[in-house]
Parts: C-alpha cells; structure tokens; sequence
C-alpha cells in the first residue's frame, strides 16, 4: 500500500456490482470472495463487503446501515486485503452494542488467520481490545492476547482517568493505531494514548502486513476507516 485507503461501508448490504466487465475476475482474482463469486455477486456473496474485505472462515460479518457489523464470530475475523507498509497508521471508529464492549482489532497480522481454539492464543497480528473481558480491561497484545506480555489497563468505572473507564453501549469511539519508527506499536482513543507496545522483535513483512476487525460475541460495528502509509 503507497496511498491512502478509506471506506465508510456506505453500500447496500447485499447490492450487486453491476459494473464489472464479464473478464474480471480473470483479471483480478481479488475480487471473488472465499466463496468463489461469481461475476457481479461480491457484495452479496460477501455480506455486501465488497473486493476490498476477507471473512477468516466465517459469514457473519456484514454491511448494516452503513457500518460493517459482525456477532458471534468467536475470532473469525474480517481483514483488508491491502497489504500494510511497516509504517502506517490506521484509523476507525468502533461501537459496541452491549455493555460487555469487546471492540477488538488486529494489526500488522497476516490477512487470513482466525482463532484454531476457544482462547485466541495464537493471532499473527497485535490486538487491541477495548473493553474486553466483559468490560474489565483494556489491552494492546502482541499475537496472544492473553500472553503476560500483554499491555493493559484494568477498567475502573469510578476513575477519574478517561483510560480507565468501560466501554458504553452505543457509544462511537475513534480509534487511532500507529508505528512510525517500525519498533513501537501506539494505540489512541478519541485521541488519548492508552496503551505502546515497544517490540524489539516487530511483526512486519510477509505474513504480518494485514489490519482487520475481530468479535468474540456481542454485536460490534466499525466505520469510516483510514489507512495511511506512513515513511
């Protein structure tokens, strides 16, 4: 990726692609999903996705009243077939629909990978959690996020510190993850700093060069993403 990506998943859920010449796909394999779709039935074969998006063995990701939605998925997740630069930031806003929070994405993973067992242990990816374990943490992980390596906030909904609060129910919130020196993973929300991850080990290249959505069980929603490549 050398220039900026962005969706708002403002689309039809289920709308048919009605321009693709009858070669496509020949030409650009990306544009069938897992499914192997045929001509002009990507977006419903794909829960209105689009090319751009990849379901990690699972149908439960969607397009919802412009937003891109998914419940159940127990870490099968959604990931962007664009290929991230070691340098990038990455940009969205996140919703959760039940006071569980769970708004969880991955970063710099390898595009395809879901959970093999009930713990996600083994992600190729950094995680960022934002309320997850029902609400008692906030957690920035590297491939496990339950690895003690992990770098977290227990939530304390009497804090003063906006970093310590749960996720609310409906509430947006913008998130904001970047690497500019190819070492250090930073994670904002709404504009505040929760959570580094310095790795003296970074994932980059072939295999971690992927950015993605994730879902345990509650009913999460995402939009108005930005990728920017960073130098």
């Amino acid at each position: 990726m050398t220039t900026v990506f962005e969706d708002s998943f403002d689309r039809p859920p289920g709308a048919l692609v009605a321009s693709l010449p009858p070669d496509a796909l020949a030409v650009n394999p990306l544009l069938a999903d897992s499914a192997g779709a045929a001509d002009g039935q990507i977006y419903a074969e794909n829960g209105g996705l689009g090319a751009a998006w990849h379901q990690a063995g699972t149908s439960v990701w969607h397009i919802e009243a412009g937003r891109l939605c998914g419940q159940n998925a127990h870490n099968h997740g959604v990931w962007l077939r664009k290929t991230l630069p070691v340098n990038a930031r990455i940009e969205f806003d996140a919703i959760s629909d039940s006071s569980d929070g769970d708004l969880k994405a991955e970063v710099w993973g390898d595009g395809q990978s879901a959970a093999t067992s009930l713990s996600y242990t083994n992600a190729t990816s950094y995680l960022t959690v934002l309320g997850g374990w029902k609400n008692t943490f906030h957690v920035l992980a590297r491939m496990n996020e339950h690895g003690t390596d992990r770098q977290e906030i227990k939530i304390d909904p009497s804090s003063d510190d906006p970093r310590e609060k749960p996720v609310t129910r409906g509430q947006s919130y913008h998130f904001k993850i970047e690497r500019t020196d190819g070492k250090a993973v930073h994670w904002f929300v709404d504009g505040v700093e929760y959570l580094s991850y310095p790795d003296p080990q970074p994932l980059a290249g072939i295999g971690h060069d992927h950015f993605g959505f994730n879902d345990w069980e509650v009913k999460v929603c995402f939009d108005n993403v930005k990728v920017t490549p960073l130098p």
